[in-house]
């Protein structure tokens, strides 16, 4: 047991961050006077082949929240970074915490099915419901 908790670590102290799947901006404060808030955020590709990635929403609890993506899915190319717009309804709430996640969507047609999910914490209030 030890000696597979051993192996993994290494693995995984030998990837660099520069090799993680990543996006920006990871947190954030929005406040709106409409019943609805904008984030834009960037997915990125750091690897050389190109990944397909979906942009989700959920709240705090990773629970899907209704959001309007703009695009939802797609492909980057290695190297490649793209902006996604989100909008997100307060639902009559004066505060919203919600997480964007990019995921990656596995290739067609491959036994392997790892998905990847990098997550961003935004937090937007609404001025006139305060």
């Amino acid at each position: 047991m030890k000696t597979r908790f051993l192996a993994a670590l290494a693995v995984f102290a030998s990837a660099s961050s520069a090799d993680a799947q990543s996006m920006t901006p990871m947190r954030g404060e929005v406040t709106s006077f409409t019943d609805e808030f904008a984030i834009r955020v960037f997915p990125s590709n750091p690897y050389k082949r190109r990944i397909d990635v979906a942009v989700r929403v959920y709240d705090a609890n990773f629970k899907p929240v209704a959001a309007r993506i703009s695009p939802p899915e797609m492909s980057l190319g290695g190297g490649a970074s793209r902006g996604v717009l989100v909008v997100v309804g307060f639902e009559g709430q004066a505060e919203r915490r919600v997480r964007v996640c990019t995921e990656s969507i596995p290739f067609p047609g491959t036994k392997m099915s790892v998905r990847t999910q990098v997550c961003g914490r935004f937090i937007a209030r609404h001025r006139l419901l305060r």
